[in-house]
């Protein structure tokens, strides 16, 4: 690949600041599983509340931050907010993640050769 191809494929700068807002968003545990949980079906606060087993207060708040990357749009009905997934893309993307985590743990695990702890 030469010079004149790298900067065909490169993106602008403010593309890959987006890029990391997004990655950022996602870069913690509970909103992981929000994520995962939105992706079988919508659900409000209440429901979110119970299967992440923190606070409502907490659980608004990672739903906020995936809302204002537009991962996640909600509507409302009566008293409840209802949210859900914006994009269908993000099972295959979850998918690349756990392969990327199992060629990790095949790698340490076979460079500890079973005399170490993971």
């Amino acid at each position: 690949m030469n010079e004149q191809d790298i900067k065909l494929v490169a993106k602008s700068l403010p593309q890959y600041e987006a890029r990391a807002k997004v990655a950022k968003a996602m870069a913690h545990p509970s909103r992981l599983l929000v994520l995962d949980l939105l992706g079988q079906r919508e659900m409000c606060v209440q429901e979110l509340t119970q299967s992440i087993g923190c606070d409502q207060s907490t659980v608004s708040k990672h739903l906020a931050v995936l809302k204002e990357v537009g991962l996640i749009e909600s509507r409302r009905e009566g008293t409840s907010n209802f949210y859900r997934l914006t994009c269908g893309c993000l099972d295959d993307f979850f998918q690349c993640l756990e392969t990327v985590v199992q060629r990790d743990v095949e790698k340490r695990t076979s460079a500890c050769d079973g005399g170490c702890s993971l």
